[in-house]
């Protein structure tokens, strides 16, 4: 499966899970979550601390979601990340999108290892509907592409 059609059912996906929000507000992982729920994503922040953060219920693990989602938003280090898709897989969730920041050699033979359809290293928002600064830089990204590709 090509990089681009990773991404295109990732964000086909209408409910996620997202790990990485910040208590104080501050990071982009809550950035991402009001962005997406914005769009009309169903957004599940999972927390290990915070029962709420910026009026969004948290959940203290995958296990714990109030529905079954297939994919997992990751906005954390590398070194956090490996125990988090390794929880992923073991709740049953499928696709895995490594935020930038996030990704690593080690997270990404991880994620191959259990079989997770796996993003590393891209910006969800310059594909999820891309709107204002986000569109311009998916416009960037693409260009840049075409350029390396040549």
């Amino acid at each position: 499966m090509t990089l681009t059609e990773r991404i295109e059912r990732f964000i086909a996906l209408p409910t996620i899970a997202l790990v990485g929000m910040s208590r104080k507000g501050r990071k982009f992982g809550n950035i991402a979550c009001r962005e997406l729920r914005a769009k009309g994503y169903r957004v599940y922040p999972v927390h290990p601390i915070a029962t709420e953060i910026d009026g969004v219920r948290c959940y203290p693990s995958f296990a714990k979601l109030p529905e079954r989602v297939d994919g997992a938003l990751i906005v954390v280090p590398p070194h956090v990340a490996i125990d988090v898709v390794r929880d992923a897989a073991e709740a049953g969730i499928t696709r895995v999108w490594l935020q930038q920041g996030a990704e690593s050699a080690e997270v990404v033979a991880v994620c191959d290892q259990l079989k997770l359809i796996t993003v590393a290293g891209e910006c969800i928002l310059m594909f999820a509907d891309p709107r204002g600064i986000h569109r311009a830089h998916r416009w960037i990204h693409r260009l840049t592409r075409r350029s390396t590709a040549a």
